[in-house]
């Protein structure tokens, strides 16, 4: 006879992204930590340059799903309305640039980070060895990516998990800068694969180190080197693989 068992399912609903009455985005994600996830992803769409462009968030939840209204302030509203790169899709959880109709709408972030110092071997194989143990999500139904950063000895600071592995970087960020947190304090640590947006996120932040557990995208490789950063996959608890490193 068959054994009946049950276990947690991961969350998967639609987030709708409004910046003042214009909607933006309509992002599948997990319904955690949705204020992180606006600010960041506001970073790392390009809407926003920090926190003080921001001057409030309002979550509701409707019949068709979650909204999240961002009040922006006038200039950098009236900026976005003026841009045509405006989404106005549906964003499927591994999407990372669902709804850019033309080549040049690809993200690329300012470079506008300084040179850190090299982060140690040590320091990235404890960040990476504690990872596991800091997703509870993850642990319950083993369908969540995590995005974590990590101080500069390899402590974890801080996590965040969702079904999709870009919501769970933007989650992180978004969580960094309303921490107020110097992206030279430590480096970030993801679960999934190295692509170029991935990179062009953490670049975004300001991040100068990222680790994945996963390999890299030679496009992610590309980036790396035009923002300076380090880039350390493949990673486990007693080893990884350095593939891009600044002179």
């Amino acid at each position: 006879m068959a054994k009946v068992v049950t276990r947690q399912v991961a969350v998967e609903a639609p987030v709708g992204l409004v910046y003042g009455f214009q909607p933006y985005a309509v992002m599948m994600a997990t319904p955690a930590d949705l204020e992180d996830f606006a600010v960041g992803f506001s970073l790392t769409e390009g809407v926003i340059r920090g926190t003080e462009d921001i001057r409030g968030l309002k979550l509701e939840d409707g019949a068709e799903g979650l909204t999240v209204t961002i009040d922006l302030v006038p200039d950098r509203l009236h900026a976005l309305l003026a841009n045509r790169r405006l989404r106005n899709t549906v964003g499927r959880t591994g999407c990372g640039v669902c709804g850019v109709e033309e080549l040049s709408g690809l993200p690329l972030a300012e470079q506008r980070r300084g040179k850190d110092k090299a982060i140690a071997p040590a320091a990235i194989q404890r960040a990476v060895g504690a990872l596991s143990g800091a997703q509870p999500l993850n642990a319950a139904t083993r369908a969540v990516h995590a995005a974590a950063w990590a101080a500069r000895d390899g402590t974890l600071r801080l996590v965040r998990e969702d079904v999709g592995r870009h919501n769970a970087l933007d989650k992180l960020i978004g969580a960094l800068l309303r921490a107020g947190t110097d992206p030279a304090e430590g480096f970030v640590v993801i679960t999934s694969r190295l692509s170029f947006e991935m990179v062009e996120k953490a670049a975004a932040f300001g991040a100068g180190t990222m680790v994945a557990i996963s390999a890299p995208t030679s496009l992610a490789l590309d980036r790396a080197r035009h923002h300076g950063m380090t880039l350390v996959a493949i990673a486990r608890s007693e080893a990884h693989m350095v593939f891009v490193e600044p002179e």
